[in-house]
């Protein structure tokens, strides 16, 4: 595996555990892209949604479009990859005790 695909699973990870940490598993693109730095990630809008498009298709997570932003919402899949419960290639398994 290489490095960029490292760095795109850890991404993810992150993105679902902003997710389920959220009011309700959900929040909009613009929110995740602006706390995205504190997991060491700086990615631009268009790599949050093509990596929510990516969860998505993967189950992990529902989106909508709310007058152009979407809004993604975390699975019961979602919530389980986050905390190592699920294995699913193309996110990182999280640490134990993390």
């Amino acid at each position: 595996m290489d490095y960029l695909q490292r760095i795109a699973e850890d991404r993810r990870l992150s993105i679902l555990l902003l997710l389920d940490a959220s009011p309700g598993g959900a929040a909009n693109e613009a929110l995740l892209q602006s706390a995205l730095p504190e997991f060491g990630h700086d990615p631009s809008a268009d790599q949050v949604r093509t990596d929510l498009a990516w969860l998505a298709e993967q189950r992990l997570l529902g989106q909508r479009d709310m007058q152009g932003l979407m809004v993604a919402t975390i699975t019961v899949r979602g919530i389980d990859a986050a905390h190592g419960r699920a294995t699913v290639p193309g996110v990182k398994r999280p640490r134990p005790g993390a």
